[in-house]
C-alpha cells in the first residue's frame, strides 16, 4: 500500500469544509444525517480522501445508531486503529491506513461473523455502486 501524504493546505484545496473537518480533525457528524447511514444499494464504500477501498455493501447492515455501519472492512490492513479518550470515554478510532483520514469507530457489539460493528461518518466515504455485468 502506498501512503499518501499532504499537507493540511492540499487537503483543505481538495476536501469540503465538512469533509475535512471529519476526516482530516477527527469531526463526526450527527447521527441520521449522513448520506449513507440507511443506503442499501449494492457497491463499494471507498475512501473520501484517497479513494481507498474500505468496506463492501454485502457487510453493511442496520446498527440502528444513525452511522453506516459494517461487520467487516473488505482487507484488514486498510483500517488502522487508534486509542480515542475524547469525550471522557475510551473507544477505538478508525483510520484509513492509506492516507490517515478518521473514518469513526469500532465497537465490540456488532453482528457475528465478527461481532465487531464498524460505525462509519458518511462524510468520510465515497461510494461506488456496483457494475452490472
Amino acid at each position: 500500500m502506498k501512503k499518501v501524504v499532504k499537507t493540511e493546505d492540499e487537503w483543505k484545496a481538495l476536501l469540503d469544509e465538512g469533509t475535512f473537518h471529519i476526516t482530516r480533525k477527527k469531526g463526526t457528524e450527527r447521527a441520521f444525517t449522513g448520506k449513507y447511514y440507511d443506503s442499501t444499494e449494492e457497491g463499494e464504500y471507498n475512501c473520501r480522501c484517497c479513494g481507498a477501498p474500505l468496506f463492501s455493501s454485502e457487510t453493511k447492515y442496520n446498527s440502528g445508531s444513525g452511522w453506516p455501519s459494517f461487520f467487516k472492512p473488505v482487507d484488514d490492513q486498510i483500517i488502522g486503529e487508534e486509542t480515542d479518550k475524547t469525550l471522557g470515554m475510551s473507544r477505538v478510532e478508525i483510520v484509513c491506513n492509506q492516507c490517515d483520514a478518521h473514518l469513526g469507530h469500532v465497537f465490540p457489539d456488532g453482528p457475528e461473523p465478527t461481532g465487531l460493528r464498524y460505525c462509519v461518518n458518511s462524510a468520510s466515504l465515497q461510494f461506488e455502486p456496483k457494475q452490472d455485468d
